[in-house]
């Protein structure tokens, strides 16, 4: 995390090579981050942009889902889920630069801050059903309320991609703007919030969020849903198939990530084979 303060305005510049993966460097970077510019009160809000040109954040990292151990039942929110609800509800107002792809875990950083400006090159998704599991950082609980239900219904079952003309409709972007313009846009919204007191700031917050009602609940159950999924090992077989046809490479994610998830659901033959009913063909 790349930090320039500027007139109450911190601008974050997210930069963890090779593919601005949503991983354990990329996660304990955030969170030291908050850790220094939560007690800075003259910080009063926050732009985050990406230094990769093709993904703003690609997904949470697949071989360690892969690898880890997930025998252990969720009693409270995972890791990742209490940091990124940490960055939502902290007094500082965040905005994403959102140029190039978001997705999984990387839509879900982004949904959880207060705005999100896109480009035309902006792509946001959640394919984490295809993998057998679910979007467990706060996607699951969080998009149906910027949403609604039935649009995160359709958008998180199918795993579809978006384009930014279709996130803006959606509600899931707040504006597009021209490439060119991106940081510009981002960082006088952030001013013009920064100008504002800062106990304000912090106080229309906490009202906004208590007028939707809490979120607590709906993440504990994410996180419990996501480690019985892991648990239970359907997973495997979809992660590694996404990791066999070329997941989590810049060229296949930049080029043909439709096929990766086609790729998880109906395998290399063009059919599901995991399916009780002997497996089902692609439509």
């Amino acid at each position: 995390m790349r930090v320039m303060i500027t007139d109450g305005v911190a601008t974050v510049v997210m930069d963890n090579p090779p593919t601005n993966l949503v991983d354990g460097t990329l996660i304990a970077g955030l969170a030291q981050m908050m850790d220094a510019l939560e007690p800075d009160r003259d910080v009063r809000a926050a732009v985050f942009a990406s230094a990769d040109l093709d993904f703003w954040l690609m997904h949470g990292d697949v071989r360690m889902m892969l690898t880890g151990d997930h025998s252990g039942q969720a009693v409270a929110p995972n890791f990742a889920a209490r940091l990124f609800e940490r960055v939502h509800s902290a007094r500082i107002f965040t905005v994403a630069a959102l140029d190039g792809a978001a997705r999984g875990g990387g839509a879900e950083f982004a949904t959880a801050l207060d705005m999100r400006i896109g480009t035309g090159r902006t792509v946001i998704g959640q394919p984490e059903v295809a993998m057998g599991i679910l979007p467990g950082a706060t996607g699951s609980a969080r998009l149906p309320r910027l949403i609604g239900r039935s649009r995160a219904l359709e958008l998180i079952l199918t795993g579809r991609d978006l384009t930014a003309g279709e996130a803006l409709d959606a509600g899931w972007l707040d504006r597009v703007v021209d490439g060119a313009s991106l940081m510009d846009e981002a960082e006088a919204l952030a001013h013009r919030v920064a100008s504002m007191p800062t106990a304000s700031i912090a106080a229309v917050k906490r009202v906004v969020d208590t007028s939707l009602g809490s979120l607590d609940a709906a993440l504990v159950a994410e996180s419990t849903e996501l480690a019985s999924l892991l648990g239970a090992g359907a997973h495997r077989q979809p992660m590694q198939a996404f990791l066999d046809a070329g997941g989590q490479t810049r060229g296949a994610e930049s080029s043909a990530f439709p096929s990766l998830v086609d790729r998880m659901l109906y395998g290399p033959t063009g059919f599901a084979p995991d399916r009780p009913e002997g497996g089902q063909s692609r439509p």
